[in-house]
């Protein structure tokens, strides 16, 4: 009895000593809940579209258009055409921004009409849709059944009457002149060419001769300008409807000692500039190339994001003459 009563003790000792200090009940406390990563921010994929990049008005155009890409944190595509009578080559561009499946398309059309079952193609692939710089002719768009597709882009017509009325004013004599126009099918070239017309009818004394189209192009305004002044010797005025036309018709004045013609643009290029500094340009207008490339890309973005944007949105032009220059 004695011996048992040991080995009962020394066990009920060695139990006590295990349980160490507390003798309470265990407790297994769960870890920290640890917090999800953030998913990562997926861009928005936005194509941009041109006519091409031969023209420093387009150059403008796409540094606004990298400027957005960085402020807004979008994936910027830029796709440009060689030449702006390139209609082929654009239409194939926006089928390749349909293969890539872009979120959305900012397009710079050459051709007001060509364009539109391209983009009513990228519609249907769920990818948005704004229009910038050339206006999508409406008739076509809704003959396609493409909705309206918001537009940015400046009064072209407005932008070309202030260049009509200037070089209209203070003519008191008999004057004749002529108009270089754009591509003919692109709705900005038809505004610009009505607004000039405009202009210049505000003053009884002036005659419009001629008005011909050299496609937006230097050489062939070069040619079409000596075509005019063989036909219509004693043009005065001439209003192109651009800054690279303006360009090539003042080389062809120039080479050929013609004095007195003053030459008008539309666009506002850096040569274009040095020209009207040198006083053989006598006005551009500014359309703020930069700030429609911006804006396009921002429009995009929130057409992707499922917001709703303006139908129209209209930057303001500057006429821009000697008396004017920044």
């Amino acid at each position: 009895m004695h011996l048992f009563q040991l080995v009962l003790t020394a066990a009920l000792s060695l139990g006590l000593a295990g349980c160490g200090p507390s003798a309470g009940p265990s407790i297994n406390t769960p870890p920290e809940p640890v917090a999800p990563a953030p998913a990562p921010v997926v861009k928005k994929e936005i194509g941009l579209v041109m006519k091409t990049l031969t023209n420093p008005f387009f150059v403008e155009m796409e540094k606004g258009a990298r400027r957005a890409e960085k402020d807004l944190g979008v994936n910027l595509t830029v796709k440009t055409a060689a030449q702006e009578t390139s209609i082929e080559q654009q239409i194939q561009l926006v089928e390749d921004l349909i293969a890539a499946k872009v979120d959305a398309i900012v397009i710079a059309p050459g051709d007001s009409q060509r364009l539109v079952p391209a983009l009513k193609k990228a519609h249907d692939a769920g990818i948005r849709i704004v229009n910038i710089d050339n206006r999508l002719d409406p008739e076509a768009v809704q003959q396609a059944g493409l909705a309206p597709v918001p537009f940015v882009s400046v009064d072209n017509e407005a932008g070309a009457f202030k260049v009509g009325q200037f070089l209209a004013q203070g003519i008191t004599v008999p004057t004749e002149a002529a108009i270089l126009e754009g591509i003919r099918s692109a709705d900005n070239a038809k505004q610009r060419a009505a607004g000039a017309r405009r202009g210049l009818a505000q003053n009884p004394n002036i005659r419009l001769v001629a008005s011909e189209t050299a496609n937006w192009k230097i050489d062939e305004a070069y040619a079409v300008t000596r075509q005019l002044f063989k036909q219509h010797p004693r043009i005065k005025l001439l209003v192109a409807s651009n800054d690279v036309m303006a360009i090539g018709a003042l080389k062809y004045l120039q080479e050929s000692r013609r004095k007195g013609v003053k030459v008008a643009g539309f666009d506002a290029l850096d040569e274009a500039l040095a020209e009207i500094r040198s006083q053989r340009l006598a006005a551009t207008v500014d359309q703020q190339a930069g700030e429609q490339g911006y804006q396009g890309v921002a429009l995009a973005l929130r057409l992707a994001q499922g917001s709703a944007v303006p139908s129209v949105t209209l930057i303001d032009t500057r006429l821009i003459t000697a008396a004017t220059l920044p």
